[in-house]
């Protein structure tokens, strides 16, 4: 069996982390990067201190979405044809998580981690990279049962998907030690519980200038309020941003904004390890990323999301989440309310499943199997030499003329599947 995995970003290479390995030990594994986060401190950081091996191969997709996806598509197809793999295997909403398209015109099954997840609103440049992928893909993998629903609801077959659990949880686990050890707070000087930390990234919230200016006065009136440190781990993106409003090349009077104050302090990335040590210890944590959020309800640290809507609304249901907008009265207000309502939270259960877990439910799976292809076969022959009313080669011609036998067959493979499911807690399916 051949797999070819391909990521392109930070979020795809940290969840991913624990499966590429797997897939390694089990399988002949080709690993892809599109190049898509072409920063060193977005990509290759990651591999090093994850201790991921390196990619089989790199594609280098740069610019805009037109010229990345001009790229993405040919240099995809030719690998493809040149690996022939068995399956492939895409996480997330990226524009590189689009060359599924490749793969499912190629013949190869589509195996899509992340499916489901839905903000339902157009503006959102992933939206439609997310249905786009879902569509194109032969097994759906959603981290949650809403995001099921949200799949059903548009015509996928229930067979088709299988809910696996968020890979988040076993990643934090697995660093656990790496994490605890990191010493960041003491070189930026900070305190524990005593400074918010931000990460702001999105298109809709850095490209259109009104909403980052307003973004920013929010950061500023924020740290005025409470008189603490406001840590923002820049992206590259928001760093371009951030050179054009200070030189005042953007539209509308950005360059007139009133300067921010000395301690909101525009950080260089961090590195996994340092970031989750940030967020655990942090007052609040203020973000526009999908999966901070997933790791503030893991960590039960309180949360305002920097957006008007989430593809991620089980955190909100558990009580870590807010959703903030852009406006700086209501960012500050809904992290005082957040503040306030952090004993009641609770973590979502699909957020603490394992790969460990998902490994266990395929093992019950092949049990599952191995007692149908060997028992079942003997019950219908029995049943048929023991009928007296009907000799045995008519009775199975007729049932096979009539289709009783491939029901039978599908109704028992359904009843495996969903014992499997029941035995472990919780949907699986293996890409080997």
């Amino acid at each position: 069996m051949k797999v070819l995995t391909l990521l392109g970003t930070r979020p795809e290479i940290i969840r991913l982390s624990r499966v590429i390995p797997l897939l390694d030990e089990r399988c002949e594994h080709v690993l892809v990067h599109t190049g898509q986060n072409f920063d060193d401190r977005l990509s290759d950081v990651f591999f090093a201190e994850l201790g991921l091996r390196p990619p089989n191969h790199v594609l280098g997709i740069r610019g805009s979405f037109g010229t990345q996806l001009g790229s993405l598509l040919p240099q995809c197809e030719r690998l493809l044809a040149q690996h022939r793999p068995d399956r492939f295997l895409v996480l997330g909403d990226t524009n590189s998580a689009l060359a599924a398209l490749v793969a499912k015109r190629l013949g190869i099954p589509v195996y899509h981690m992340e499916a489901g997840n839905r903000a339902f609103d157009e503006r959102v440049p992933e939206e439609l990279n997310r249905r786009v992928v879902d569509h194109a893909s032969d097994v759906l993998l959603p981290y949650t049962e809403r995001s099921r629903q949200n799949l059903l609801r548009e015509g996928i077959h229930p067979r088709r998907i299988y809910v696996t659990g968020n890979p988040i949880f076993e990643v934090l686990t697995h660093y656990a030690a790496q994490i605890a050890a990191s010493d960041v707070l003491n070189r930026l000087g900070l305190t524990a519980g005593a400074y918010f930390l931000v990460t702001l990234h999105r298109a809709e919230n850095v490209d259109h200038p009104a909403r980052f200016s307003r973004l920013l006065a929010a950061l500023a009136q924020l740290q005025t309020t409470y008189g603490v440190p406001v840590i923002v781990s820049t992206h590259p993106r928001t760093r371009q941003r951030l050179e054009s409003r200070r030189q005042g090349s953007s539209a509308g009077s950005l360059a007139e904004d009133a300067p921010l104050p000395a301690d909101v302090r525009f950080c260089e990335p961090f590195g996994l390890f340092d970031f989750v040590a940030l967020e655990q210890q942090a007052r609040c944590v203020l973000t526009d990323s999908g999966t901070v959020q997933e790791e503030c309800a893991i960590f039960r640290v309180p949360n305002v999301t920097l957006r008007d809507v989430t593809e991620r609304p089980e955190t909100l249901e558990c009580g870590s989440n807010v959703l903030a907008g852009s406006d700086p009265q209501q960012v500050v207000e809904c992290v005082a309310a957040d503040l306030r309502h952090t004993l009641t939270q609770h973590v979502p259960g699909a957020h603490m499943l394992t790969l460990h877990q998902m490994v266990e439910a395929h093992r019950w799976w092949q049990r599952g199997q191995q007692w149908y292809s060997t028992v079942y076969p003997l019950y219908q022959i029995g049943r048929l030499l023991t009928n007296p009313s009907a000799g045995l080669i008519r009775e199975a011609g007729a049932a096979m003329a009539a289709g009783v036998w491939r029901q039978s067959v599908r109704d028992v493979r359904a009843w495996l599947v969903d014992y499997a499911i029941k035995k472990a807690g919780y949907h699986a399916i293996c890409l080997y």
